[in-house]
């Protein structure tokens, strides 16, 4: 068990007193990470960072990277490490429109479609995140137009529990006109779709895989992994979160964003939406 850093008996603090002021979900402080053999642990550190830098690599090309860095390994092995890390599928697989009971899939939406104001288009997706000592799963929500992160969850599982609890944070302070996911049992699930389609939001879903359709969440990834993740190399869950809680206030109030023009994307959204009101 994590040794808990919240007081239950707290003659003044309520234990969810105690989280607001850590930073903390309070069901994240019980969280234990994801565990695996130290074997596997090593090798999924290895694949993330590849996987981090060239999104657009399968299992073929990342075993034959591991494999001429002296690794012991084979196809097969990295694919269920892959799978185990959320990366399994990257690309299409044969049959992949076929739907599942209660899980319908629908169409892309934004083939060449001009992104031009926030909340025009919102997207999220999941990513594998390393500890000392095992891994989580970190999921966010992004506006298109602005890069701003409109709420993001963290989880020890890939149960989609954590994604609509994610997603119920999102649309209680604003609705895109379409929000874009790949294919994932979390964002076809009824419970998933129901939502958006209830707060007459358009759903779509990518077509040619996530490194294509999904490019926003995937460049997000890459700066949260390189400038706060594997700088602090965080030991526990809640150290983590923690951690992830200052990193993206800075990354949407401070961090200037070259392809904003140096902005932040706070900055962008809040104009962006600023003028929509008064046009409106």
């Amino acid at each position: 068990m994590l040794r808990p850093l919240i007081e239950p008996g707290h003659p003044e603090l309520s234990v969810r007193r105690q989280c607001e002021l850590l930073g903390l979900s309070r069901a994240s402080l019980y969280y234990q990470p994801a565990a695996g053999t130290e074997e596997n642990l090593r090798l999924m550190r290895l694949i993330d960072r590849e996987y981090t830098a060239h999104p657009f690599l399968g299992s073929r090309r990342l075993t034959q990277w591991l494999i001429e860095r002296g690794e012991a390994v084979n196809r097969k092995r990295v694919q269920r490490l892959m799978r185990l890390m959320g990366l399994e599928a990257i690309y299409p697989k044969p049959k992949l429109s076929a739907t599942r009971a209660g899980h319908r899939i629908y169409p892309y939406l934004l083939r060449n479609v001009s992104i031009q104001r926030p909340d025009q288009v919102w997207s999220t997706d999941i990513t594998y995140v390393p500890l000392a000592s095992g891994f989580m799963y970190l999921a966010a929500i992004i506006d298109w137009f602005s890069r701003y992160v409109l709420a993001w969850r963290l989880s020890n599982t890939l149960d989609g529990s954590f994604c609509l609890e994610m997603l119920d944070e999102a649309l209680s302070r604003g609705r895109p006109e379409v929000f874009n996911t790949d294919q994932g049992v979390q964002f076809t699930a009824q419970a998933w779709t129901g939502r958006l389609e209830a707060a007459g939001v358009a759903v779509s879903m990518d077509g040619k895989g996530r490194c294509l359709d999904n490019v926003f969440v995937e460049r997000l990834w890459r700066t949260v992994k390189y400038e706060d993740i594997y700088l602090w190399r965080y030991e526990a869950v809640p150290e983590l979160q923690r951690g992830l809680g200052r990193y993206f206030p800075y990354y949407n109030e401070e961090r200037l964003h070259q392809a904003l023009d140096y902005r932040t994307p706070a900055a962008v959204y809040r104009e962006g939406s600023a003028s929509r009101r008064s046009a409106g």
